[in-house]
């Protein structure tokens, strides 16, 4: 049983991120300090990452503005309108695989427009990511898009944290297909999924890069999974990750979908030829007694549990977890399990503790809260109740959880029996 995580806030622990960027944009600070920022907060996360006790920590899963948009950059999706930048004399096309400032430069145009030089270009448009609150940049694709690696940032952060680490991270990619699906066509006549077989030879260029520096498990997030495909859209996924594994067979893939259940996807999904699936068990915990009944048990693919909400900022019930957990154990071993947040934690707060002095939270809602610090503790503390089951912290912190829900639902704060009684002699007048 292993302890992993999907992905970090990255706007660090004081909201530094949104800070820097917005004094880079005011030109008040250069793109060396925007970067040195960020390098901070990456290190911060991995290392308090390995600090709760995550066995597999993730990286690549920071961003400047929009994961998404980073894939873009990446695999060279470049909009049209934006090649001016890419070919003016001097400027971003010469160096961009070395300069970081250039590339910064290109990245908030495509992001923000770009109104420079005599330049007016419109920003990519941007849309809501599933049914979160955030939103992404959307890719846009053409009838002859081309694509190459642009970007050297995956490499670059990937031996970034394997120094601050001294072990080996789990480099996190969008994948392919959801990529593809989450862009849009910029004219007529095409099926921006015809575009796969041409994207396919970046992410083995990309493959074959993390592979060479030591990358042993890459996560790929594929969210559409989780939506209605049609059969074109589903032999999509089957051609590539047929071909990726075919490719790649000492790489263990770890598949990610979340925010809901993969529904009539799920034989599609287990078919698939990775290493390790995730369940977003939050969302849709029916999914595994449906997983449980078929062939998968029969398999060696190892089952990613996740059982940590990664999008709100209560307190998990780990009693309800730990059942889940036994579930699946009693069904596939403990050795096929993985334990983690239902999706990345990018969705929530930093640190319960960077809070401390918000007057608002007192003793006790604080113990009814948990952000993505406490969320590590709770995913970590759930795989010690299975390996050491008498571990002391590990019982402390969850008699410590039975206590904050006891407390929870007597406090007054959330039970008020007037309202209960006012609710229960509404008529149809009252209507």
């Amino acid at each position: 049983m292993i302890a992993h995580n999907l992905g970090y806030p990255r706007t660090g622990s004081h909201r530094e991120l949104i800070k820097a960027c917005e004094q880079f944009w005011a030109q008040k600070i250069t793109a060396q300090q925007l970067q040195e920022t960020g390098q901070q907060i990456r290190q911060a996360n991995w290392l308090t990452q390995q600090q709760a006790g995550i066995a597999l920590i993730p990286c690549n899963d920071f961003s400047f503005y929009d994961q998404v948009l980073d894939m873009s950059l990446t695999v060279g999706a470049i909009p049209e309108r934006f090649h001016p930048l890419l070919h003016r004399p001097g400027s971003l096309q010469a160096d961009l695989a070395q300069t970081e400032a250039s590339q910064l430069d290109l990245y908030f145009a495509m992001a923000r427009g770009y109104q420079q030089d005599g330049l007016v270009l419109d920003a990519m448009p941007v849309a809501k990511w599933f049914d979160t609150n955030y939103r992404y940049v959307v890719p846009e694709f053409s009838a002859n898009q081309s694509f190459s690696l642009l970007s050297e940032t995956i490499f670059a952060e990937f031996d970034e944290a394997q120094r601050t680490l001294t072990e080996t991270p789990k480099p996190v990619l969008l994948g392919p297909v959801s990529y593809l699906l989450l862009g849009k066509e910029n004219e007529a006549g095409f099926d921006r999924l015809d575009l796969l077989h041409r994207l396919l030879p970046v992410y083995e260029q990309i493959l074959t890069r993390l592979q060479g520096q030591g990358a042993k498990w890459v996560q790929f997030d594929e969210p559409c999974l989780a939506n209605d495909l049609t059969p074109k859209q589903q032999k999509a996924f089957i051609t590539a990750y047929n071909r990726l594994s075919e490719q790649f067979p000492l790489l263990k893939f770890l598949l990610a979908s979340y925010f809901e259940g993969y529904g009539s996807n799920l034989d599609l999904a287990i078919k698939l030829p990775v290493d390790a699936l995730h369940l977003d068990l939050v969302h849709c915990p029916n999914q595994l007694d449906d997983l449980l009944q078929t062939d998968f048990v029969y398999q060696k693919t190892q089952l990613s549990l996740g059982v940590v909400d990664g999008r709100n900022i209560w307190i998990n019930d780990m009693g309800r977890s730990l059942a889940t957990i036994e579930h699946a154990v009693l069904a596939l071993g403990m050795d096929r399990i993985l334990i983690a947040p239902s999706c990345s934690l990018v969705h929530v707060p930093s640190d319960l503790q960077s809070e401390a002095n918000e007057p608002a939270l007192s003793p006790d809602i604080n113990q009814w809260l948990a952000f993505a610090r406490q969320k590590l503790d709770e995913v970590a503390n759930l795989t010690t109740l299975f390996l050491e089951p008498d571990d002391c912290g590990a019982m402390a912190a969850l008699l410590a959880n039975k206590r904050a829900f006891d407390a929870r639902w007597q406090s007054s704060l959330m039970n008020r029996p007037a309202e209960y009684t006012r609710l229960s002699q509404l008529t149809r007048q009252d209507a």
